[in-house]
């Protein structure tokens, strides 16, 4: 199991160390039988690694380019990512399919490259609130994970955020989880994909919906937003997943 804490947006460099501090702290007394990794905002990638090092936490990044190479000012590609010690990459996060118009094929190319240079893509996928009234959302996910997916390499995992549960304290039921997990473990052997690739849950995870959350069937994870700013309740989720 995978307990991942996406930073988003937040710290400055004295904040970063103080979390990322915290929580090793938090941890490192603990026997886990849980993995955990870190995904703080990508300026502060070198400085996290520095506090995690020689521990038993994870690094990852929040994204990667689309692009190896050249004139893409701004850019982070997957090597850079890769020579800086990440593990891990989110790609396809809905604040980024939304809020950058990413499309699926953008989505697909991240995990590439990322795959390409050894590193795992977490790739996010999730329903908007009209697609799940409306009864479209196992549809609308299958097509993201047809489109998103490279299929010559199974070193991924697949990160389920339904878009409207993502800050806004709602969950879908246990039993829409487990629908969704089914389909998408379903996508993945039709796919001739491993059967152990990790499928985790993000959207308002926190301590107190954490413990119902590990009783669905085929979660291999949290990724979990907020409260991974909190480093109290997130080390003690990764202590209730072990």
């Amino acid at each position: 199991m995978l307990i991942a804490g996406n930073w988003k947006l937040n710290c400055n460099i004295n904040e970063a160390i103080d979390l990322s501090s915290s929580i090793l702290n938090n941890l490192n007394s603990k026997v886990l039988r849980s993995e955990v990794a870190l995904f703080p905002p990508t300026i502060y990638i070198e400085t996290v690694y520095n506090v995690i090092k020689n521990s038993n936490i994870a690094l990852g990044a929040q994204d990667c380019s689309v692009n190896i190479s050249g004139a893409y000012t701004g850019d982070v590609s997957a090597p850079m990512l890769n020579d800086f010690g990440c593990k891990f990459s989110i790609v396809g996060h809905s604040e980024r399919r939304n809020g950058k118009n990413e499309s699926n094929k953008d989505v697909y190319l991240k995990a590439k490259n990322l795959m390409d240079f050894k590193m795992i893509p977490i790739i996010c996928v999730g329903e908007n609130a009209e697609d799940r009234e409306r009864g479209n959302a196992l549809d609308v996910i299958k097509k993201q994970l047809e489109e998103s997916i490279p299929k010559s390499n199974n070193e991924f995992i697949i990160a389920y955020e339904p878009i409207w549960a993502i800050g806004s304290g709602k969950i879908p039921t246990l039993d829409s989880i487990n629908e969704m997990f089914n389909m998408i473990r379903q996508w993945l052997t039709n796919n001739s994909m491993k059967n152990n690739i990790k499928i985790l849950y993000g959207g308002s995870v926190n301590k107190g919906n954490a413990k119902e959350l590990f009783s669905c069937k085929d979660l291999g994870g949290l990724l979990i937003g907020g409260v991974s700013l909190n480093p109290t309740e997130f080390s003690e989720i990764c202590i209730i997943a072990s």
